[in-house]
């Protein structure tokens, strides 16, 4: 886990520190629009290949399945990361850290 992503799980506390996440967290969303951009261009490409090779030697076996559904969870995973992951607040950290010392 590199620094960046240290610091993108904490809330920042300075303006600086809370824009630099900001643009983080907007690039992180531009980012995830792009592979959801992909993810349906791609799939659609290869559906429309299977449809032909279907319909031309009545193979109907659906290969694809296996592209668009292993593709889709790590597009999921991504979608999370994005919109419903939190950053660990400074409360949070502070009851993490006494509870490390009730434990000495």
């Amino acid at each position: 886990m590199s620094d960046t992503d240290v610091l993108d799980d904490v809330v920042a506390d300075s303006p600086e520190g809370l824009r630099e996440q900001a643009l983080r967290r907007v690039k992180k969303r531009r980012d995830l629009h792009t592979h959801a951009f992909a993810y349906l261009t791609i799939n659609v490409l290869v559906w429309g290949v299977w449809t032909i090779i279907a319909v031309t030697s009545h193979s109907w076996f659906p290969w694809p399945l296996w592209l668009t559904l292993g593709w889709g969870i790590g597009l999921a995973f991504n979608a999370w990361d994005v919109y419903f992951r939190q950053p660990i607040t400074e409360d949070q950290i502070r009851r993490e850290i006494d509870r490390l010392q009730r434990h000495r």
